[in-house]
C-alpha cells in the first residue's frame, strides 16, 4: 500500500505572499478581523453599526466565509510570572497584593474553561467563477482550473487583493479593525486548527524561511 502523507488530503496546495492557492487553482485571502461590545453600545450606535453592516453585506458581489476560532487559554506561564514577580519582590505589601491577585485570577479560572475568541474573513478569488443561479453559493460556481501560469496567477492575486480592501473598507465602516494576514500567520492558523491540543501549549512548528516570502 503506497504511503500517502496527511497534507494530500487538504484542499490546499501551497501558501504564498499572503495567498492560499488551493488545488483547483482557487485563492484565498484571509483576515483577520476584531471584535466589538455590541452590549455596551447606546441604541444609537447599536442601530448605526447594524444599519452599516447590512450596508456592507448587501455591497458584497461575492461570497465571504466568517470563521470563528474559539480556543483553550493557558495562562499557566502567567501564572508562572506572578510568582516569579512574588519571590523578587522587596515590599512586602505589593508582595502581598501580588500574592493576593494571583489566588484571586487562580479562583476565577478553576471554576470553569477559559478560552479565547478569535474571527475571520475568508475572501476568495477563482478563474471558475460563473454566475450560474442554478448551482454554487450565492449563484456562484468555482470550477476548477486545470493551469495556471505565472501571469494569470499575478492577476487573480490582483484581483484577490482588490476584493479584501474592499472587505476591509466595508467593515471598517462598522468599527472594526481588519488586518491581512501574512504567510507565516496563515500557515499558524491553519497548522493550529489542525493540532489544538499543540497550539494551545504555545507550541508551534518552525516555519522554514523559504516558505514565507
Amino acid at each position: 500500500m503506497p504511503f500517502n502523507s496527511s497534507q494530500n488530503f487538504l484542499p490546499f496546495q501551497t501558501i504564498k505572499d499572503g495567498v492560499v492557492l488551493l488545488r483547483n487553482r482557487a485563492l484565498r485571502g484571509i483576515m483577520m478581523v476584531s471584535s466589538i461590545n455590541f452590549d455596551l453600545k447606546s441604541e444609537e450606535e447599536q442601530n448605526a453599526i447594524i444599519y452599516q453592516f447590512q450596508s456592507f453585506l448587501n455591497s458584497l458581489d461575492f461570497f465571504c466565509q466568517i470563521v470563528i476560532q474559539s480556543r483553550r487559554l493557558n495562562i499557566t506561564g502567567y501564572f508562572e510570572k506572578l510568582r516569579e514577580l512574588e519571590r523578587k519582590q522587596g515590599n512586602e505589601l505589593l508582595k502581598a497584593q501580588t500574592t493576593e491577585y494571583r489566588k484571586f485570577v487562580e479562583g476565577l479560572v478553576a471554576g470553569g474553561v477559559i478560552m479565547s475568541k478569535q474571527f475571520f474573513l475568508v475572501v476568495p478569488y477563482s478563474l471558475g467563477e460563473t454566475n450560474d443561479k442554478k448551482g454554487g453559493l450565492l449563484g456562484l460556481n468555482f470550477k476548477a482550473v486545470a493551469s495556471m501560469d505565472e501571469e494569470t496567477l499575478k492577476m487573480c492575486k490582483e484581483q484577490l487583493l482588490q476584493r479584501m480592501e474592499f472587505v476591509a473598507v466595508g467593515l471598517r465602516r462598522c468599527g472594526l479593525n481588519v488586518v491581512p494576514l501574512t504567510t507565516a500567520e496563515i500557515i499558524e492558523l491553519l497548522w493550529s486548527w489542525h493540532h489544538p491540543k499543540e497550539s494551545e501549549v504555545g507550541y508551534y512548528p518552525e516555519i522554514i524561511p523559504e516558505l514565507v516570502k
